[in-house]
């Protein structure tokens, strides 16, 4: 029973991404990479699982859900009535520590290690990025991740370097979602994010909404964000409070403005590591580039504004 859940997972994934269009129009199909990924999560599953004690397991540094104790009593209860029911993945780790590394699993594991019994898994020799992957194929097929933590994992894969369109086919999203994920997890800041949790019962509309308002200026500093968050409270309490609290100082800046006392305009925020900034005031967008040698960029940009306004009318 448990290779049949793991095989139906990748068939139906496998189902999805056969049936997606290639950029040039074709049938083209998964990319490679993801097809001889799918292969090789079903051979794993037609092997036998093996009994791991968990104390030789490391977990990944990306990890695709915030807090795998959510809600882990049921699971438990349910390992210990019934047995573990569909094997964790684990791949072989190099130099010293724990033997494996997690690739996917992580609540099967935790369960175990609450129980103090070893957790049935299949073992698998990956590099990172196919673990990425096959972590990602079997969680969609089986996972409903949160809006948010969607948000933060597609950043990870495209820090790991894999393209738009390769995490498009991974996680099943269309290209004008994923801009959205990837847009709400770099402009809300993190400590944000973190307070308001995985927040299941949060949808876009919400994250978008906070997003914006932290895209205005006189938005307040990361720190006194965080302090606008209720310590206790469901993530939709959170966000609906802090997006209550910077919609009134929203509101509030014409007055300010009127008697001169608008606050300080924001800096201008950069993007990752590069030389290039922006600034969003009304709505004027100003790009700011502080290396000379990276001025082409510019150019670039004014060459290629009717693509990029074609794009986000096609997102729309």
């Amino acid at each position: 029973m448990k290779r049949d859940l793991l095989s139906r997972s990748l068939a139906q994934m496998g189902s999805k991404t056969a049936a997606t269009p290639g950029p040039s129009g074709t049938d083209e199909g998964a990319p490679r990479a993801l097809k001889s990924m799918s292969d090789v999560l079903a051979q794993v599953s037609s092997q036998s699982a093996q009994d791991v004690n968990v104390n030789d397991i490391a977990d990944s540094d990306i990890a695709d859900r915030f807090d795998v104790s959510v809600e882990l009593d049921a699971l438990v209860e349910s390992i210990q009535t019934s047995g573990q029911q569909l094997p964790a993945l684990l791949r072989y780790r190099r130099g010293a520590g724990p033997r494996y590394e997690v690739v996917y699993g992580r609540r099967r594991i935790a369960a175990c290690r609450r129980l103090g019994i070893q957790v049935k898994a299949f073992i698998k020799e990956m590099d990172p990025r196919e673990a990425l992957v096959s972590q990602a194929l079997e969680n969609s097929a089986r996972l409903e991740r949160s809006f948010i933590e969607q948000a933060i994992f597609s950043v990870k894969l495209e820090d790991q370097g894999f393209t738009r369109a390769e995490i498009c086919d991974v996680l099943a999203v269309d290209k004008g979602t994923l801009s959205k994920l990837i847009g709400v997890a770099k402009d809300v800041p993190e400590d944000v994010i973190y307070g308001i949790g995985a927040a299941h019962d949060v949808g876009r509309r919400q994250w978008l909404e906070l997003r914006r308002l932290f895209g205005l200026e006189g938005r307040p500093t990361d720190e006194d964000a965080v302090a606008l968050l209720p310590t206790v409270g469901s993530g939709a309490e959170k966000i609906a409070t802090i997006i209550k609290d910077m919609q009134a100082t929203e509101h509030a800046v014409p007055a300010r403005a009127a008697k001169s006392m608008a606050a300080p305009p924001a800096p201008p925020r950069k993007i990752g590591d590069t030389p290039v900034a922006y600034m969003v005031k009304g709505h004027r967008l100003t790009i700011e580039i502080s290396d000379k040698k990276e001025h082409g960029f510019i150019g670039f940009v004014e060459d290629n504004l009717e693509k990029l306004y074609s794009a986000w009318k096609d997102e729309k």
